[in-house]
């Protein structure tokens, strides 16, 4: 898992303008064979989170997920570490009001498309649905963010807006709750319930 990270680091100072030589380096002594390219850590977290489920070991099976920190960075970690770069499989989640980026992006490294699975809206959103807003809720308080919950529910902007986009929006409020959810929505899904491009995703890798 360390020489993951250190290879998620070493794309990210690559894709910042840095060498490529050390994510080069860590991508052969890892034998990596597949990136899965995502927007940011609450995606990679659900991602993980259903591999490990799943008794995935994913790092052991040559795969990398990489948070690329939005979706307009798409054509530059494509080009690093797809056919232009390492040559690396790549595989990802995009949402569907930025899938025109991902295609000019994915063209111009001349990546496969089929690889990657659009969400409606985002990931959070497929995982609120495919839960229910009441069991989502269930999952809010225990955690111990009810308190929280309710008080962002009193604000006047939140006022007969639709529970789903309420819950949507209250994941992105603090630092590290769209993270800590990313998990969180995903242990509770049953057999049936994974949202489609999550569940396709994994199963592709």
């Amino acid at each position: 898992m360390t020489d993951m990270r250190a290879f998620r680091d070493a794309v990210s100072d690559w894709a910042a303008g840095g060498p490529g030589e050390p994510a080069s380096d860590l991508a052969a002594r890892l034998g990596l064979r597949t990136a899965v390219l995502l927007e940011g850590p609450s995606d990679l977290a659900a991602v993980e989170t259903l591999a490990e489920r799943r008794g995935r070991d994913l790092a052991a099976e040559g795969v990398c997920v990489v948070p690329m920190g939005g979706a307009m960075s798409i054509g530059r970690f494509a080009g690093l570490l797809g056919p232009p770069g390492l040559g690396l499989r790549l595989r990802g989640l995009c949402d569907e009001r930025e899938q025109r980026f991902y295609d000019r992006g994915l063209r111009r490294a001349r990546a496969p498309h089929g690889g990657f699975f659009v969400c409606v809206a985002d990931l959070e959103d497929e995982l609120i649905r495919a839960l229910g807003t009441a069991r989502v809720e269930e999952v809010i308080r225990a955690e111990g963010d009810l308190r929280a919950w309710q008080t962002f529910l009193r604000q006047p902007a939140q006022h007969g807006r639709p529970r789903q986009q309420q819950l949507r929006r209250f994941l992105g409020t603090k630092k590290g709750r769209k993270i800590r959810y990313g998990r969180l929505l995903v242990e509770p899904l049953g057999p049936g319930e994974v949202p489609a491009p999550l569940d396709d995703l994994v199963r592709s890798l």
